[in-house]
């Protein structure tokens, strides 16, 4: 009875020694997370922001993000990206895109000025190490679907002077600079990669320091800028195609390029791009002719533009209310960056969430919930100078880079 006694107090005392380590492990995790410098290379806030005022504090639901929960969230800026859905590739489309996208630029110029005492626009990377040291959030604009350029490379400089620093080649169909990794032709065995139109929009984005993503980008299309590229480059919200497999997510052959090009991918925590979703067949079949008629509507961003775009939307949210939101979970998110840290290095990985774009997992489902991900790292066994790396100064790397880049060749 004495031995069952003793060995009863020293479960006791290991329980209470393993708690308090739980307990030490996300306090300190917490301190770190609130004083290093985070950076979420990719959101889509501006397509939603319309919806809800981003300068006040709004309940999950009211998009992922606004500059309150943000700063709640500890997260020090924000890449804004002005998203454009693929629509017909001709004078007509370039122009109508090209509107949408001043007008975009625009309302977040609105923000600035309304509230300039809580965000300001980073056209640096210096700007983004000022901002953080301050109350405010910076905010990097980035333009997601180099489709409003039409054939015409003066309007990279147009979005330039309206203060873009990032542009993304493609999003989900073709177009006059690239191959799309998700275009049915592409998927059908048909992959072009970079046009010659292309391989000047590339020079001319390396000549004015803009840094190139290329998230979504078909693999041809990746392994042709890293060749014309005299800059690295940024796949701000990509993930490992070695866990989940999609063609969204980046090869093993890719991460070891990039990591020749002195480049980073930002581990997008959009969860059917971090662990794959067992759907059944009817959920498949619904959500692929779905995404097909948005496509078709001239995507996403089209259907808070076009008349008749809410029923789609409302069809959207109603597939997802049947058949569940995000299933993976922040261990998984970080399963990529170990894979990422342990096939090129620490210093060619970070985080761009995807937030307000479908961005979000069962334990990260808002900005607010972003120190759950620095504690996984610490519980992983991450330093603090490989989290800050993780959380912003790669990212930071790379825009300093491209931006030296402009200098050179000015």
């Amino acid at each position: 009875m004495a031995i069952f006694t003793r060995l009863l107090a020293t479960l006791a005392v290991l329980v209470g020694i393993m708690a308090c380590d739980r307990g030490d492990v996300e306090k300190r995790a917490s301190e770190l997370h609130y004083s290093i410098f985070t950076f979420d290379t990719h959101s889509d806030t501006p397509m939603v922001m319309g919806r809800f005022d981003i300068g006040v504090r709004n309940e999950r639901g009211q998009g992922t993000q606004d500059l309150p929960r943000m700063v709640e969230g500890g997260l020090s800026a924000s890449s804004f990206a002005v998203y454009l859905g693929q629509g017909p590739r001709t004078l007509d489309g370039y122009a109508a895109a090209k509107d949408r996208a001043i007008r975009t630029l625009d309302s977040l110029d609105e923000m600035f000025e309304k509230y300039a005492d809580l965000c300001e626009q980073a056209f640096t990377a210096a700007d983004l190490r000022r901002i953080s040291k301050t109350n405010k959030v910076g905010i990097f604009v980035t333009l997601e679907n180099a489709y409003p350029i039409g054939t015409d490379l003066d309007v990279i400089d147009e979005f330039y002077a309206r203060g873009i620093r990032m542009i993304g080649l493609v999003h989900g169909r073709n177009n006059d600079l690239c191959d799309s990794a998700t275009d049915s032709a592409v998927r059908g065995g048909t992959d072009n990669g970079l046009t010659e139109f292309g391989i000047a929009a590339v020079k001319r984005m390396n000549d004015l320091g803009i840094v190139i993503d290329l998230s979504h980008a078909s693999d041809k299309t990746f392994f042709d800028v890293l060749e014309h590229s005299t800059a690295p480059i940024m796949a701000s919200h990509s993930s490992a195609r070695a866990i989940c497999d999609t063609p969204r997510n980046l090869s093993d052959e890719q991460l070891l390029a990039l990591k020749k090009n002195g480049g980073v991918i930002q581990i997008c925590i959009l969860s059917d791009y971090i662990k794959q979703r067992e759907m059944v067949p009817e959920q498949a079949a619904l959500m692929e002719d779905l995404n097909g008629r948005i496509e078709a509507f001239g995507g996403w961003e089209a259907l808070r533009e076009k008349p008749g775009g809410d029923e789609l939307l409302n069809e959207y949210r109603a597939l997802r209310r049947r058949f569940g939101g995000p299933t993976a979970t922040v261990k998984d998110a970080v399963d990529h960056i170990d894979h990422v840290v342990k096939l090129i290095g620490i210093d060619h990985v970070g985080i761009g969430t995807d937030f307000d774009g479908g961005g979000g997992l069962v334990d990260c489902m808002d900005v607010t919930e972003l120190p759950n991900i620095t504690l996984e790292l610490m519980r992983r066994g991450y330093t603090k100078r490989e989290i800050k790396k993780i959380w912003g100064e790669n990212a930071l790397r790379v825009i300093e880079r491209a931006q030296k880049n402009k200098v050179k060749t000015a």
